[in-house]
């Protein structure tokens, strides 16, 4: 089941960045880490990218690993790995899970999404993303209105499967 991180989720952050990770994206990063099961800790690297960046962006260790891989094989003469190597490599954070399974959160990072008191989790497939939940429900609003608008009301979101748009 890896690269399988689904759902939603809120929990509490505490007054040292302290929050816990969803049991089920727990899992997950035990599996996209070969250490984990010696360590008891899965590690995982947090992207914060641009500074318009609303949210984390969460891999798994060896999911990173891929992604790092793939920008590296880029040519040095192609300016898209310039911007991926400072926005990706650059902007990036390794940690692990706590032994109580917690990911704690640096005060820089929690700085930049103002993130106090609660921390809500998306589920995006191959990583997870942590926001601030008022600003994922306005951001999510707004992509919302806009699909429905581009779309209409009776969008089967399913339909995007069928090919290239």
């Amino acid at each position: 089941m890896a690269g399988m991180f689904i759902g939603e989720y809120t929990f509490k952050v505490d007054s040292k960045g302290r929050v816990s990770i969803p049991a089920l994206f727990r899992r997950e990063l035990e599996e996209g880490d070969p250490e984990a099961k010696a360590t008891g800790r899965p590690r995982m690297v947090i992207v914060y990218g641009a500074d318009t960046q609303k949210m984390l962006q969460v891999y798994s260790y060896e999911g990173f690993q891929k992604l790092a891989a793939e920008i590296n094989a880029r040519p040095y003469t192609d300016p898209r790995r310039a911007i991926l190597q400072r926005l990706v490599l650059n902007k990036a954070h390794p940690t692990e899970i706590d032994p109580d399974g917690r990911l704690v959160l640096p005060a820089t990072l929690r700085g930049r999404l103002t993130l106090e008191g609660e921390a809500y989790f998306a589920g995006m497939g191959e990583t997870f993303e942590i926001w601030k939940p008022e600003t994922f429900a306005v951001v999510d609003a707004a992509r919302m209105e806009k699909l429905l608008a581009e779309m209409g009301e009776d969008f089967d979101p399913l339909s995007l499967l069928g090919g290239e748009g």
